[in-house]
């Protein structure tokens, strides 16, 4: 099964240069996009990045970082919160944001 793609386009930003290669990154992240390398992390699956943020809390070498907060993660997370039965990642009007996917 191949992973769905989310956006297309992401705010994740990995630094190879400041990895410490502890490895945190391939095993927070559900969907792939980083595996373990020699020396450091490697990013594989850049467009599978929903933005959820665990790999850059977690990256001691403070080596990703992801705009988390703006994705359909949070959109998903939010809708379950609320028990909405259906997700919409238009964003808030009240709030003047466009959401995660448009």
């Amino acid at each position: 099964m191949q992973a769905p793609v989310y956006l297309g386009v992401n705010t994740l930003v990995y630094d190879s240069d400041a990895c410490v290669n502890c490895g945190m990154c391939s095993m927070v992240c559900p969907h792939g996009v980083f595996e373990s390398g020699e020396t450091n992390a490697r990013l594989v699956r850049p467009e599978n990045c929903m933005e959820y943020g665990a790999c850059m809390q977690y990256c001691p070498g403070e080596a990703i970082y992801v705009n988390s907060g703006v994705s359909c993660t949070t959109a998903m997370i939010m809708a379950a919160l609320q028990g909405k039965k259906e997700v919409t990642c238009g964003g808030d009007s009240s709030s003047g944001s466009s959401g995660c996917c448009g």
